[in-house]
């Protein structure tokens, strides 16, 4: 059934219905469950390693001053979707409201544009800390990094705005069933008049180009990175560095490419299970990956877990607070 507006024109009235992935009460709860235990999970990690490297004084570098950013991006981008979705399936109301739904979609492209600059970021100080390191501090400097990451906040809040002002000026009308999780933007365009979508289709276009731009410099970053690893004399070394970049090489693919397809892909009107997987492979997977990926094989953040625990452990004061 729809609820939307009699009067097609008023879109501000509408309610949209988050039709998830099935309408069976066991595949809901299923869904719902799993999506809960995930979000616990991908706020634990992210919790952890944002006070791990805030309280630590020896992990007051750029790298993880950059991993403590990525780690709050993807708390605050996995809380955007996942909440609504396990709270629509427990209670069986799928509905959000106009403005509920444009301030979802705006968060949601404002923080995987910037989760997208920030990768690419990333990507090139891992670049320079192994491929020029007498180089490293001189470049990475504390004011470099911090407008590297004003430039990233910048460039999501710009991307967010874009589209929430293209996709929401626009009357909606027909139905009001969104056959997704959460307001994405390629799902809502299919309720509007395909006549009047062109705003919007240039703005996808445009941020979609700059996502296979820095999927390009991250490309980029990691061949210099592995042309430079396989230099190195000692196996050991090569493996070391192999099995740390590797698996962030595998995340970032998996975050902009399943992305991407998906929003230059034509929305179907009765969406398949792939359909509906898909973005499951850029909105949940990576914030509840990240940390994992970005610790477990982290020396320096397991030696740094393990005083944080002795120190709660004996009630001995924290170290220094973050500096930038």
């Amino acid at each position: 059934g729809s609820k939307a507006a009699a009067d097609g024109n008023s879109s501000e009235a509408v309610v949209f219905l988050l039709v998830g992935f099935a309408d069976s009460w066991t595949v809901q709860t299923t869904h719902a469950v799993l999506f809960l235990l995930v979000y616990l999970a991908a706020l634990t990690g992210n919790l952890l390693i944002i006070t791990v490297t805030t309280v630590d004084v020896r992990l007051q570098t750029p790298m993880y001053f950059f991993l403590r950013h990525l780690s709050f991006l993807d708390f605050c981008f996995i809380s955007v979707t996942v909440p609504k979705s396990v709270v629509s399936s427990f209670t069986q109301d799928t509905s959000i409201s106009f403005w509920g739904c444009a301030l979802q979609a705006f968060f949601f492209m404002n923080l995987a544009s910037t989760e997208t600059a920030l990768l690419t970021v990333m990507s090139y100080d891992r670049c320079v800390a192994i491929c020029w390191p007498l180089h490293y501090e001189a470049i990475m400097s504390q004011r470099a990094c911090v407008r590297m990451m004003a430039l990233c906040w910048l460039s999501g809040g710009v991307s967010g705005l874009m589209h929430m002002a293209a996709t929401f000026s626009l009357p909606f009308c027909g139905s009001s069933q969104v056959h997704h999780f959460f307001c994405d933007i390629p799902q809502l365009l299919s309720l509007l008049d395909s006549t009047a979508i062109l705003p919007e289709v240039r703005v996808m276009v445009f941020v979609t180009s700059l996502v296979i731009l820095c999927f390009g410099l991250i490309t980029l970053s990691y061949g210099y990175i592995f042309s430079t690893v396989m230099r190195i004399p000692s196996k050991e070394g090569r493996w070391k560095t192999f099995s740390t970049c590797v698996p962030h090489l595998v995340v970032v693919t998996l975050f902009l490419v399943s992305g991407s397809i998906a929003y230059v892909k034509p929305v179907s009107s009765s969406p398949s299970i792939s359909d509906l997987l898909l973005p499951v492979f850029y909105t949940v997977v990576p914030p509840t990956l990240n940390p994992i990926i970005y610790s477990l094989r982290n020396k320096e953040l397991k030696a740094a877990l393990r005083r944080l625990r002795r120190q709660c452990g004996v009630g001995a004061p924290p170290g220094p607070a973050l500096r930038a």
